[in-house]
């Protein structure tokens, strides 16, 4: 069935944005050519486009002859403004962008644990309209947040969970009730940094995946066929809770003490490092990543961190052989704090020792983002929400 005229000017008009998003700016010959349409309905949707605020001329390109064709188009970046948060059980990271994705101002702010909900809250909400300020816009479209936890798939709400603050779950409708212009939606961090993977990191362009995350927690985001898989509550990748072979006992349904987490949390990989000599910061969060990272920058063989490297890796093994088992993704991400800090010295100890154990071929790669990944899953999301509503989605 043909499309009707208005369907096919929403089609046409999405798919120049969206080349024009990808692209940057095109003069109207190169979105013909890029679009295989006619002249005149080029010409009829950059005049459509250019009515609505959506695009407009930026420049001309570099040709020698001048005419309308030499026109550089392109989207209209302060149409609307983004926030994206990664939101950690110790503090908070915000960045702010135009349209296009473009950074504008970032910061970052520890919140201690005694600090109390409400002025953790207060902290937080505060840095967020402070880098406003500083990027220059005086509201926001669309705030994209990355936190951890369960998201409640009927409410896109944070749960309840043991031992995460209580002002993370505060924060969201603070935001809200301070923004009252902004979209906010909330995110599982580790969705949020699989998602910028595929986009932009380890796995990209690939559509069936999962990424681990080993950090202060322990988890897993699975993208099967495309799809970013949430569960029916939510609970997708609590890999954390997976009972397996090493530990003292069994979790429970309030505690994942005995399950994976007890052989990969950063608790026990910095009890590791130290049951092998390799030196850490007892008390300080990052003191597991900061062992992997020394070890992995030092990776001698037989040495004291090649021999630790070996057995976190073994542990890892565990943990990604279940997954391979289960979803047979044919690519294993590790992300994380720890997965990040081992880098390729971690992450093709943990590829050899997987072949050896499943029947199933996964390839093994680190992040390739780095600490920014929940920061950009965040920022993509809000980008692509942002976008939908203001291009129209056909």
């Amino acid at each position: 069935m043909a499309a009707s005229p208005s369907t096919a000017r929403a089609l046409n008009d999405r798919l120049a944005l969206r080349l024009l998003q990808q692209e940057g700016p095109l003069t109207a010959g190169q979105l013909k050519q890029l679009t295989g349409l006619s002249r005149p309905t080029v010409a009829d949707l950059v005049e459509r486009l250019t009515a609505a605020g959506l695009i407009g001329m930026v420049g001309e390109a570099g040709e020698q002859r001048r005419g309308p064709n030499a026109k550089l188009y392109g989207i209209v970046a302060d149409r609307a403004h983004l926030a994206a948060l990664d939101v950690r059980t110790e503090g908070v990271a915000v960045l702010v962008s135009d349209l296009v994705g473009e950074v504008l101002a970032e910061a970052a702010l520890p919140i201690t644990g005694d600090a109390g909900t409400g002025p953790a809250v207060e902290q937080a909400v505060t840095l967020v309209e402070r880098t406003l300020k500083e990027a220059g816009a005086d509201r926001l479209h669309t705030v994209g947040i990355g936190a951890p936890g369960l998201i409640d798939p009927a409410s896109g709400e944070l749960r309840d969970s043991t031992g995460l603050p209580e002002w993370h779950r505060r924060l969201v409708a603070a935001l809200q009730e301070r923004l009252p212009e902004a979209r906010v939606r909330v995110e599982n961090e580790t969705n949020l940094a699989a998602l910028a993977e595929q986009r932009d990191g380890a796995a990209r362009e690939r559509d069936t995946f999962v990424l681990l995350w080993l950090g202060h927690g322990t988890g897993a985001a699975v993208i099967l066929d495309g799809v970013l898989r949430r569960g029916a509550s939510g609970g997708t990748g609590e890999i954390g809770f997976l009972p397996v072979p090493g530990t003292s006992g069994l979790p429970s349904a309030t505690d994942c003490e005995g399950g994976f987490h007890s052989l990969v949390g950063a608790g026990a990989v910095a009890r590791l490092a130290e049951s092998y000599g390799v030196v850490t910061e007892p008390g300080d969060p990052a003191a597991a990543a900061g062992a992997v990272r020394a070890a992995a920058a030092a990776d001698v063989p037989g040495a004291v961190g090649a021999r630790f490297l070996d057995a976190l890796a073994d542990r890892v093994t565990v943990g990604v052989a279940s997954l391979v088992a289960l979803l047979d993704p044919g690519h294993v991400v590790l992300g994380g704090e720890v997965g990040q800090a081992g880098g390729e010295a971690l992450a093709g100890r943990v590829r050899e020792r997987l072949a050896a154990m499943s029947p199933l071929p996964a390839d093994v790669r680190a992040s390739g983002l780095g600490g920014g990944a929940v920061l950009r899953g965040a920022l993509l999301t809000a980008r692509d929400r942002a976008q939908d509503e203001l291009f129209g989605t056909p």
